[in-house]
Formats: structure tokens, sequence, C-alpha cells
């Protein structure tokens, strides 16, 4: 028995595997890209099963599609949207940059599934890729609109419901740890008090503006280049077509989703994909600083800062017996980096919009919808497995705060910044405690240098000694 089939396209016949849904053209895509083994990511399979969906419906509302094959795309088209079709689509990323293999690869699986629905083999063409699938579309305005509906879609779905849940345990850890003095540092060095519970707000507070810029990045999203066709005049479509699969998207996914105010502009540029990226880059940047925070004020467990106690999750050596690694914040770190990484790729690839067209949609594509979902799984595990069972080392914290010499900073008002640093200086030299130089040299009685060298005090606004700071 044959293990192939022969298809048909423009260029002429192609050898297709027997039991493959697609045809011609991504038999031609499969031989011509064999780069990487990635295929498209399933987010950009979806959001093309639901265009392929919703332009269905419209051309038969528009009288454009028979009721018999629209209801035979529309079918085949929810199997591609839930996944169960996604063997038939193994196209490698770095293909075409209009993305015009991977939506054929989408035309041709939806037509022969629908031929199959209409009892006629794959290949049969009772239902055309092209005439009918396709109809009043272009690869050129169906797959970056595609784009934008997959990051639109995690970003609301994923990853900013996976923000706002770190952002509420790092709120209850400021709450937790609100009463904890310990040391800041600034360029690595000790500086003056600050709670432990002050250094978490500060941490909420960037995830939280996380939330916010990624919420702004989602509405340049919303502005899909459907209905531009090849290259943003629309030609071949019918005038209707766009606004009318929009609102029905709209619907679908529960988000605002509008028709571009540009086609042009939209066909010829990807500046929105440009922009997300880059707010997902700065989401990376935040929390890469929160990871590698926790990780260095957890270090130790005896010869490091140590002030925090971070959950052990794992063995962290297969030489040294007991040690236990940072691995969580290790873990978000190196997502971070990634992201990093492939926003720079994105903004490679948004420098090629060549007269009317982008040419490196498919690996934006994958890079955008790479970085949202690393973040969004990054971001939870960290949350789950690292934040949530943190804990403060309250006697570490009081004692380095004790041998801190950043306390002569609640002195300089009193006796002056130059006073101040020679007694600082003189403590340093010595091994002596700031209290006990300050005592000798600063001219200051017992009760007031007590008052003054309170850590608590100076974690909040005013001048020390003074009874209304």
């Amino acid at each position: 028995m044959s293990t192939t089939r022969i298809e048909k396209d423009s260029m002429g016949e192609m050898q297709v595997p027997v039991d493959a849904l697609y045809g011609a053209q991504t038999a031609r895509a499969v031989d011509n890209f064999p780069i990487s083994g990635q295929r498209l990511p399933r987010a950009m399979i979806r959001a093309l099963g639901l265009i392929k969906q919703e332009a269905a419906k419209t051309n038969y509302e528009l009288g454009l599609l028979d009721q018999r094959l629209a209801v035979a795309i529309i079918d085949a088209a929810e199997e591609v949207i839930l996944g169960t079709l996604d063997d038939h689509f193994p196209v490698d990323i770095y293909q075409t940059g209009s993305g015009t293999s991977s939506n054929m690869n989408t035309n041709e699986v939806i037509a022969n599934r629908a031929s199959q629905l209409l009892d006629d083999p794959p290949g049969h063409r009772s239902i055309h890729p092209n005439d009918h699938v396709n109809l009043g579309q272009s690869s050129n305005d169906v797959f970056p609109t595609a784009i934008h509906i997959a990051a639109a879609e995690e970003i609301v779905t994923e990853l900013l419901p996976v923000l706002a849940s770190l952002e509420q345990a790092l709120n209850l850890k400021t709450r937790h740890f609100n009463d904890i003095v310990k040391v800041g540092r600034t360029h690595l060095q000790d500086a003056v008090p600050i709670r432990m519970g002050q250094v978490f707000s500060g941490y909420a507070r960037q995830v939280e503006l996380s939330g916010k810029r990624l919420q702004e990045a989602v509405n340049d999203l919303l502005e899909l280049p459907l209905g531009g066709t090849a290259i943003g005049t629309g030609l071949n479509a019918h005038p209707e077509f766009a606004s009318q699969v929009i609102r029905g998207l709209a619907a679908v996914l529960d988000l605002p989703f509008k028709e571009a105010r540009n086609h042009f502009e939209a066909q010829a540029a990807k500046d929105a994909v440009v922009q997300t990226s880059g707010t997902l880059r700065t989401v990376a940047v935040s929390l890469f600083k929160i990871a590698n925070d926790i990780r260095h004020l957890g270090s130790g467990p005896r010869c490091g800062i140590g002030e925090l106690i971070l959950p052990p999750v794992q063995p962290g050596s297969s030489i040294m017996p007991g040690k236990v690694n940072p691995v969580m914040a290790e873990s978000l770190m190196q997502v971070c980096a990634q992201v990093v990484g492939n926003d720079s790729a994105i903004s490679l690839g948004g420098l090629a919009g060549n007269f009317e067209l982008n040419v490196m949609m498919p690996l934006m594509a994958h890079n955008l919808t790479q970085s949202v979902r690393i973040l969004a799984t990054g971001a939870a595990q960290f949350h789950h497995r690292c934040i949530e069972g943190l804990e403060a080392d309250r006697e570490r914290c009081k004692e380095l705060m004790e041998q801190s010499l950043a306390l002569v900073t609640a002195l300089a008002p009193a006796m002056g910044y130059d006073a101040a640093a020679a007694i600082a200086k003189t403590a340093w030299e010595s091994g002596r405690s700031l209290r006990e130089v300050a005592l000798e040299q600063g001219g200051l009685s017992e009760e007031t240098l007590d008052e003054l060298l309170q850590p608590l005090p100076m974690t909040q606004p005013g001048i020390p000694g003074k009874t209304d700071r």
C-alpha cells in the first residue's frame, strides 16, 4: 500500500504522506525549510484557526460561500483551534518571511479535513484551500492578525493573572516583614537602615507597574490588520468582510479587537509587535532584579548575607552534601535573559518592514509568544516555589544591623558630615562600635546617642533627634 498521495498546486505535483491533511504547498515548505525542527507555536495555530473559522462564517453571511462548504470549514477550523490537528502543522518557524507557508498549511489542513467531513478524501478539492478557506484573505493580513491575537490572548489570560498573583504574594510579604529592620545596600556597600517590608513593597510595585505597562501594550495589539489582503488595499475582499470577522473574533475571545485604522501601516510595519516585545523586556528586567536580589539576600547559609531564608526545593550539588541553591530565582533569571534576547531578535525583525510588507513575521511570532509563555510559567513557579515559602532571618538582620557603620548617617545632622565621617573611619579602623567612638569624640550624651542610633526611626522620613522628624 502506498505511503504517499499526489497533491497539486500552481507549481505542479508533490508527494504528500497519505495520512497527512496538509497539501502540496506545505510539503514544499517542509522540503525547503528543514531548519530548526521548531514548529509554529500552538497559540499561533489556534489564532489562525479562529481567523479561518470566523472568515467562513462571514463569507457565508455575505453570500460568498455555500452553506454546506461553510459548515464543513467551520467544523474543521474548530479542530484546529482545539489542537487536535497540530500534528499536521510541520512547517518550520524559519520559513517565508510573510508566514505564507503557515497560512497555506492552515488552509490546506482545514480544506482537506473539511473535505473529509463531506465524505471526500484529502486532495479531492471539493473544498479548495485558496478559493474557499482563504476567501477574502491574504497571508499578508492573516498572519500578522494571528500574531496580534495570539499575543494579546496569552498576555491577558496567562501572563497578567500570574503577575497579579505575584504582586499579591509580594504585598503579603511586605506586611509580614514590615517590622524587620535590616541593612540597606547601595553600590553593594552598607547603607542606612531599611525595613525588609519596604524592600518587598518596592518589588510589589515593580510587578504592579509591569502589569499596567503590559495592558497598555495589549491595547496596541487590539488593532488587527485583517482586511488589507495583499498590501493594504483590500483587493479581493468584500468591503464588510474584515469588520464582521473582527467582531466575531472579539466576541469569541472577549477582547475588544478592532480593524486597523490604517491598513498600510498595519501591514508594512510591525511596530505594535516591537512595542509589545519591548514591554515584555521591561517586565523581564523587573523580574530579574527581584529574583537576583532575593537570591543574594538569601546567600549563605552561614557565610553570605543570609537575611532571607529561601525554601529548599531540591539538592543543590552533586558533590557537596547538604548544599541547597536558589534554583527558582536562577530559573526565572534565565527566563528573563531569554526574553531580552527574544526582544533583540524582534527588534531586528521590525527593521525588515520593506515597502508594503514585513518579511520576518514568523520569527517575531515565535519569539513574542515564547516570551509571554515563559514569563508566565517562570513567574508562576517563582511565586509558588520561592515567594510563598520565603522567610526572613530576623536574628541575622539584627546582627548585621548592629555591625553597620552606616548608622553614623543619623549623627550627621547633629555634629556635621565631617565629624560623623571621622567617627565612622575610627570605628572601622579600630574595630570599636560607632556608639563607643561617638561617645568619645562626638560631644553627644549617652541619651542623645541612644536616640539617634536607633535603626527603626531611620527607616522613615525626617531628621533624627527632631521631635517632628
